[in-house]
Protein backbone atom coordinates (compact mmCIF):
# COMPACT_ATOMS: atom_id res chain seq x y z
CA UNK A 1 0.00 0.00 0.00
CA UNK A 2 1.09 3.14 -1.14
CA UNK A 3 0.77 6.84 -0.46
CA UNK A 4 -2.18 8.00 -2.43
CA UNK A 5 -1.96 10.91 -4.23
CA UNK A 6 -4.74 14.18 -4.16
CA UNK A 7 -5.22 17.75 -5.75
CA UNK A 8 -5.50 19.41 -2.07
CA UNK A 9 -4.88 18.54 1.72
CA UNK A 10 -5.83 21.41 4.19
CA UNK A 11 -2.49 22.99 5.47
CA UNK A 12 -3.80 21.64 9.53
CA UNK A 13 -4.53 18.03 8.91
CA UNK A 14 -7.57 16.32 10.07
CA UNK A 15 -5.43 14.42 12.39
CA UNK A 16 -3.81 18.10 13.44
CA UNK A 17 -7.18 19.70 13.99
CA UNK A 18 -8.60 16.71 16.08
CA UNK A 19 -5.29 15.78 18.15
CA UNK A 20 -4.17 17.37 21.55
CA UNK A 21 -0.51 19.34 21.44
CA UNK A 22 2.16 17.37 23.87
CA UNK A 23 5.13 17.97 25.45
CA UNK A 24 8.38 17.35 23.29
CA UNK A 25 10.63 15.62 25.54
CA UNK A 26 14.24 16.81 24.77
CA UNK A 27 17.40 15.70 24.47
CA UNK A 28 18.81 13.91 28.24
CA UNK A 29 15.11 12.54 28.69
CA UNK A 30 15.59 8.50 28.91
CA UNK A 31 12.72 8.19 26.77
CA UNK A 32 14.76 9.10 23.76
CA UNK A 33 18.11 7.00 24.69
CA UNK A 34 16.64 3.90 24.50
CA UNK A 35 14.68 1.60 21.55
CA UNK A 36 11.03 2.06 21.29
CA UNK A 37 8.65 -1.04 21.63
CA UNK A 38 6.73 -2.56 18.86
CA UNK A 39 2.66 -1.60 18.56
CA UNK A 40 1.41 -4.51 19.46
CA UNK A 41 -1.19 -6.66 17.39
CA UNK A 42 -4.09 -5.73 19.77
CA UNK A 43 -3.53 -1.84 19.65
CA UNK A 44 -4.18 -1.57 15.95
CA UNK A 45 -7.40 -0.57 15.24
CA UNK A 46 -8.19 1.31 18.95
CA UNK A 47 -9.21 4.49 19.75
CA UNK A 48 -6.17 4.98 21.89
CA UNK A 49 -3.63 4.80 18.65
CA UNK A 50 -5.73 6.64 16.76
CA UNK A 51 -5.62 9.42 19.19
CA UNK A 52 -1.64 9.11 19.71
CA UNK A 53 -1.56 9.58 15.84
CA UNK A 54 -3.73 12.58 16.52
CA UNK A 55 -2.01 14.25 19.13
CA UNK A 56 1.98 13.60 17.40
CA UNK A 57 -0.11 15.45 14.28
CA UNK A 58 -1.08 17.96 15.95
CA UNK A 59 2.12 18.65 18.58
CA UNK A 60 4.11 18.03 14.69
CA UNK A 61 1.66 20.49 13.26
CA UNK A 62 2.27 23.24 16.49
CA UNK A 63 6.36 22.90 16.24
CA UNK A 64 6.56 23.36 12.94
CA UNK A 65 7.92 20.02 12.08
CA UNK A 66 8.58 17.69 9.50
CA UNK A 67 8.29 14.75 11.13
CA UNK A 68 7.58 13.54 14.89
CA UNK A 69 8.73 10.16 16.92
CA UNK A 70 6.60 8.71 19.90
CA UNK A 71 9.16 9.12 22.06
CA UNK A 72 9.49 12.69 21.60
CA UNK A 73 5.75 12.82 22.87
CA UNK A 74 6.88 10.45 25.79
CA UNK A 75 5.64 7.34 24.40
CA UNK A 76 7.82 4.52 23.92
CA UNK A 77 6.38 3.15 20.95
CA UNK A 78 7.34 2.69 17.41
CA UNK A 79 5.66 5.20 15.49
CA UNK A 80 5.65 8.26 14.02
CA UNK A 81 4.61 10.70 12.01
CA UNK A 82 5.62 13.35 8.83
CA UNK A 83 4.19 16.24 7.53
CA UNK A 84 6.65 17.42 5.01
CA UNK A 85 7.28 19.42 1.44
CA UNK A 86 10.56 18.47 -0.42
CA UNK A 87 12.64 20.06 -2.60
CA UNK A 88 10.34 19.38 -5.92
CA UNK A 89 7.22 20.84 -3.96
CA UNK A 90 5.76 17.52 -3.34
CA UNK A 91 3.98 17.56 0.11
CA UNK A 92 4.36 14.39 2.01
CA UNK A 93 1.57 13.50 5.03
CA UNK A 94 1.24 10.66 7.10
CA UNK A 95 2.28 8.09 10.00
CA UNK A 96 3.58 4.37 10.41
CA UNK A 97 3.87 2.21 13.38
CA UNK A 98 6.50 -0.32 13.39
CA UNK A 99 9.06 1.04 10.38
CA UNK A 100 11.75 -1.10 9.17
CA UNK A 101 13.74 0.55 6.65
CA UNK A 102 15.10 -1.50 3.56
CA UNK A 103 18.70 -2.02 2.89
CA UNK A 104 19.45 0.11 -0.52
CA UNK A 105 22.02 -1.61 -2.67
CA UNK A 106 25.78 -0.51 -2.39
CA UNK A 107 25.36 0.83 -6.05
CA UNK A 108 22.37 2.40 -5.36
CA UNK A 109 23.89 4.57 -1.99
CA UNK A 110 24.28 8.08 -2.36
CA UNK A 111 25.04 9.99 0.81
CA UNK A 112 24.21 14.06 0.73
CA UNK A 113 25.62 16.33 3.35
CA UNK A 114 22.61 18.68 4.27
CA UNK A 115 21.65 20.22 7.27
CA UNK A 116 19.43 18.83 9.86
CA UNK A 117 17.26 19.81 12.92
CA UNK A 118 15.47 17.71 15.49
CA UNK A 119 12.15 19.30 17.62
CA UNK A 120 13.90 17.28 20.78
CA UNK A 121 17.24 19.24 19.83
CA UNK A 122 15.64 22.51 20.08
CA UNK A 123 17.42 25.34 18.43
CA UNK A 124 20.35 23.70 16.46
CA UNK A 125 21.33 22.41 12.78
CA UNK A 126 23.77 20.27 11.81
CA UNK A 127 25.00 18.91 8.46
CA UNK A 128 24.03 15.21 8.87
CA UNK A 129 25.16 12.90 5.89
CA UNK A 130 22.17 10.71 4.81
CA UNK A 131 20.93 8.53 1.66
CA UNK A 132 19.00 9.83 -0.81
CA UNK A 133 16.35 7.89 -0.72
CA UNK A 134 15.01 5.19 1.74
CA UNK A 135 12.09 2.94 1.81
CA UNK A 136 10.57 2.29 4.78
CA UNK A 137 7.87 -0.82 5.32
CA UNK A 138 5.36 -1.04 8.02
CA UNK A 139 1.75 -0.73 9.17
CA UNK A 140 -1.16 2.25 9.37
CA UNK A 141 -3.14 2.64 12.94
CA UNK A 142 -5.74 0.05 12.04
CA UNK A 143 -2.78 -1.95 10.66
CA UNK A 144 -2.81 -2.46 7.19
CA UNK A 145 0.55 -2.57 5.68
CA UNK A 146 2.53 0.46 4.32
CA UNK A 147 5.61 0.67 1.90
CA UNK A 148 6.48 4.15 1.81
CA UNK A 149 9.38 5.62 -0.45
CA UNK A 150 11.30 8.92 -0.32
CA UNK A 151 13.62 10.80 -1.93
CA UNK A 152 15.81 13.92 -1.09
CA UNK A 153 14.18 15.89 2.31
CA UNK A 154 11.81 13.20 2.69
CA UNK A 155 13.72 10.70 2.80
CA UNK A 156 16.33 12.48 5.34
CA UNK A 157 13.02 12.45 7.03
CA UNK A 158 12.35 8.98 7.01
CA UNK A 159 15.51 8.28 7.93
CA UNK A 160 15.48 10.65 11.01
CA UNK A 161 12.47 9.20 12.55
CA UNK A 162 13.72 5.88 12.35
CA UNK A 163 16.96 6.27 13.96
CA UNK A 164 14.24 7.73 17.20
CA UNK A 165 12.67 4.64 17.46
CA UNK A 166 16.15 2.87 17.74
CA UNK A 167 17.01 5.14 20.60
CA UNK A 168 19.46 7.93 18.04
CA UNK A 169 19.49 11.37 17.76
CA UNK A 170 21.09 13.18 14.93
CA UNK A 171 23.51 14.18 17.55
CA UNK A 172 24.81 10.99 17.79
CA UNK A 173 26.11 11.19 14.25
CA UNK A 174 27.95 13.99 14.89
CA UNK A 175 31.71 14.19 15.68
CA UNK A 176 32.09 14.85 19.53
CA UNK A 177 33.13 18.83 19.02
CA UNK A 178 30.16 19.30 16.83
CA UNK A 179 27.61 17.88 19.15
CA UNK A 180 29.14 20.22 22.21
CA UNK A 181 28.28 22.99 20.01
CA UNK A 182 25.10 22.06 19.10
CA UNK A 183 24.03 21.19 22.82
CA UNK A 184 25.46 24.66 23.90
CA UNK A 185 23.71 26.37 20.84
CA UNK A 186 20.53 24.43 22.22
CA UNK A 187 20.85 26.19 26.06
CA UNK A 188 21.16 29.05 24.89
CA UNK A 189 17.99 29.14 22.40
CA UNK A 190 15.68 26.47 23.94
CA UNK A 191 13.68 29.31 26.29
CA UNK A 192 12.85 30.94 22.59
CA UNK A 193 11.85 28.00 20.92
CA UNK A 194 9.56 26.81 23.71
CA UNK A 195 8.04 30.45 24.15
CA UNK A 196 7.29 30.23 19.97
CA UNK A 197 5.95 26.50 20.26
CA UNK A 198 3.96 27.38 22.81
CA UNK A 199 2.51 30.59 21.25
CA UNK A 200 1.91 28.71 18.16
CA UNK A 201 -0.47 26.08 19.90
CA UNK A 202 -2.41 29.03 21.47
CA UNK A 203 -3.11 30.42 18.11
CA UNK A 204 -4.38 26.85 17.00
CA UNK A 205 -6.26 26.65 20.25
CA UNK A 206 -4.30 24.12 21.63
Amino acid sequence: MQGEPVTYWPRATPEAERGAVRGITVVGEEVLHRPCREVAETAFGTPELAALVDDMAATNHAAEGAGLAANQVGVDLRLFVWDITDEWGVRHVGHIANPVLDDVPAEDRRLVEEPEGCLSVPGPYRVVPRLDRAVVRGRDQDGRPLVIEGRGYFARCLQHETDHLRGHLYLDRLARKERKSALQEMRDSRDQVFARRAAAARRLGK
